[in-house]
């Protein structure tokens, strides 16, 4: 069996790592460890109870749960077993479990425990192809993964044949994207496509036993299922993070020296940083001081040139004033500290690189298993997001579009080939991301979808815009507004610590927040500070109106996505109406 499989990647893991710690998750007072050798066995163990089950090669199995390490147990021996996974979101409603499951034609599914038994079992009756649910947690009257482990056969030659049969080439899941319209469709991903990422990123990072990373997003999202591969085809400890409201803590509690992320995590460093100061010239000043002479001392490291005696005595002053705390907040020092999902601001670079905290922005979508580019750590620059993987090739199509081909190419569409042949053409995949590529760098521009063309005839990209905003803290989700409409408009749901600020400052009393929506100062004072962070863009772009939101955007209230963006026409579906009375107010829009 080729290592190019996930499972041939993993059995040489098991080989060369096998009492080394591989999996670990945090119980409340102690960790769970599982070493490579552990893993190894019980991953093959339940490979064979699969098959004893009568699941054929190619078969899909649903896997609904958030991290935790049975969820890469139950993934592996689906690759030992020539099975393909079929990940759901652990926020996944009743209709959307059923929507995965039956779509896809699972025949078996694995579930977290009550609350996932209980989604799938609302909708059991529409699931024909479904034979069973096992559980990882115990629920009554319920198969559990402990009984089919027990139940296995203590003969293993079926995974043999099995994995003798197999190909990288073969499909090894169908993740299926988090939709901003309409049902989500299934992504077909190789186990060429992961493995081949794993050996590209291991020509930029050295990794290994003692490394450890926090996985918390979710694992049913390709970029934290790629990375976590890359985990442990390296011999490191991968800790599981069950719940994302953690993060923060476990970042403290699990001291990971590799960390891949959202934007959104590290705009909330960021920000939090920025208000500790807010009250102070003189703390902004000494930060200031502080970023400015790390960014010094690691420019003039990356220059090849030794600081000077000055400088280090400088640097390990800013250290213990600020820089140090920044490091200690996402649990110390980091070998890898990865961005994804999509563009980071680059003045988060640049706070996080004078904090000593090399942020490396990546681009990539689920039908490229995920990357498609990635800076290298020792050729990057701020503003973009790297160059193309090696072995991919990337180009740029008339109407500005990213164009996309290589080995970690989807095979397709599950079960929508004309959907499939519409969005790879002649071996080219249309990313729908309009980007530039500088000499050999990409920047991404936004997605070809969400480009606003005004009744004026304007074209208006909104995510540098909102981008921008985002600077402020008090803008914590924007959404920018203005398709066929006469000029540009703004849906803002406010930092709520931030709006309570404002009204502070402005002695406003209130007793309900809803009072300072519609305040005219509060709305004044927003207004202004908007006008100042746009005050650059030209006229087609400036914003004429805005309203708040009360009610923040989230993954419970479907409108974001797993990987915290704003599900752009979800928003603009459930607040139509707040946006065509913004819209019809007679004459000209107000400034």
């Amino acid at each position: 069996m080729e290592s190019a499989h996930v499972a041939g990647m993993f059995t040489e893991s098991v080989a060369a790592f096998g009492p080394e710690p591989a999996a670990r998750i945090w119980d409340g007072e102690a960790w769970i460890v599982t070493s490579y050798a552990e893993l190894g066995a019980r991953a093959r163990s339940l490979a064979a109870r699969l098959i004893d089950r009568g699941l054929e090669a190619g078969d899909r199995v649903a896997l609904f749960s958030p991290n935790r390490p049975e969820w890469t147990l139950v993934d592996l021996a689906c690759a030992y077993a020539g099975l393909v996974s079929v990940p759901m979101y652990a926020t996944s409603t009743p209709q959307q479990a059923r929507h995965v499951i039956a779509d896809s034609g699972s025949k078996l599914a694995f579930v977290a425990g009550e609350h996932e038994w209980q989604a799938v079992a609302e909708v059991r009756d529409e699931l024909p192809e479904l034979r069973d649910v096992i559980t990882i947690d115990a629920v009554p009257d319920a198969p559990s993964l402990a009984d089919e482990l027990d139940a296995a056969p203590s003969d293993t030659a079926a995974v043999d044949a099995r994995l003798d049969g197999a190909s990288p080439d073969d499909l090894a899941t169908i993740i299926y994207t988090s939709g901003t319209t309409g049902d989500p469709k299934g992504v077909m991903l190789t186990h060429l496509g992961f493995t081949h990422q794993v050996d590209a990123l291991n020509r930029f990072f050295t990794l290994g036993p003692g490394d450890v990373s926090l996985c918390f997003l979710p694992l049913s999202h390709a970029l934290e299922r790629a990375w976590t591969y890359m985990v442990l085809a390296n011999g490191c400890l991968n800790t599981y993070v069950s719940d994302p409201r953690d993060v923060a803590e476990q970042m403290v509690l699990a001291k990971a020296n590799l960390m891949v992320s959202v934007p959104r995590l590290y705009e909330k460093v960021f920000n939090t940083a920025k208000e500790k100061v807010a009250d102070s010239s003189l703390k902004q000043h000494i930060m200031a001081w502080a970023l400015k002479t790390g960014t010094t001392y690691h420019d003039v490291l990356r220059s090849g040139e030794r600081p000077s005696r000055w400088l280090t005595i400088r640097l390990n002053i800013a250290d213990k004033l600020v820089l140090g705390a920044v490091r200690d907040a996402i649990g110390g020092p980091k070998k890898v500290l990865a961005c994804g999902g999509a563009p980071m601001r680059e003045d988060v670079e640049r706070f996080f690189y004078g904090c000593g905290l090399l942020v490396l922005t990546g681009y990539g979508l689920t039908e490229a298993s995920p990357l498609v580019t990635f800076p290298p750590p020792r050729d990057f620059t701020f503003g973009n997001v790297g160059k193309v993987m090696p072995g991919g090739e990337l180009r740029v199509s008339a109407d500005g579009e990213l164009l996309y081909r290589g080995p970690n190419l989807m095979l397709g569409y599950w079960g929508r080939p004309e959907e499939t042949a519409t969005t790879i053409i002649d071996g080219w995949l249309h990313t729908g991301d309009v980007g530039e590529i500088d000499g050999s760098y990409v920047r991404i521009t936004d997605r070809i979808k969400d480009l606003i063309v005004t009744s004026n005839g304007k074209n208006v990209a909104p995510a540098p815009i909102e981008n921008l905003l985002a600077s402020d803290p008090l803008f914590e989700y924007s959404l920018l507004l203005g398709d066929n409409r006469p000029y540009l408009t703004l849906l803002v749901a406010p930092s709520l610590p931030q709006l309570d600020e404002i009204a502070k400052q402005l002695q406003i009393t209130w007793a309900r927040r809803e009072e300072l929506l519609a305040h005219p100062e509060v709305i004044a004072e927003i207004k202004r500070r908007m006008g100042e962070l746009t005050a650059k863009l030209p006229k087609h772009e400036q914003i004429a109106d805005l309203r708040l939101l009360l009610d923040g955007f989230t993954q419970e209230n479907g409108m974001l996505t797993p990987t915290l963006k704003v599900k752009r026409k979800e928003v603009e579906k459930r607040f139509a109406q707040l946006v065509d009375d913004m819209y019809a107010r007679a004459g000209k829009p107000r400034n």
